[in-house]
């Protein structure tokens, strides 16, 4: 039996951090913007990541997931004004 992957469904994860539930949740519910988060690199992605769970409210994480949907589509590749994630 041969098992086939579907790529375009697959969720890319960081270099350090997975990729948490309610941001996956988002990408799973844009196939465009899943599509640009699969073609970023590693270290970009967890950058992305590390950004949007370093906040401490609930709606700020909501904006920041909201923010980097509408920046990918934009074309953005990285958190702007992040000094990056100290996890790596």
């Amino acid at each position: 039996m041969t098992v086939f992957v579907d790529l375009l469904r697959e969720i890319a994860t960081g270099a350090v951090h997975e990729v948490p539930a309610d941001l996956h949740k988002a990408l799973t519910a844009a196939p465009k913007v899943r599509a640009l988060w699969n073609s970023l690199t590693p270290l970009a992605r967890n950058e992305w990541i590390c950004w949007i769970v370093s906040v401490k409210k609930p709606e700020t994480r909501k904006h920041h997931i909201e923010r980097a949907c509408e920046d990918l589509l934009k074309g953005k590749r990285r958190p702007c004004c992040w000094p990056g994630c100290p996890h790596r």
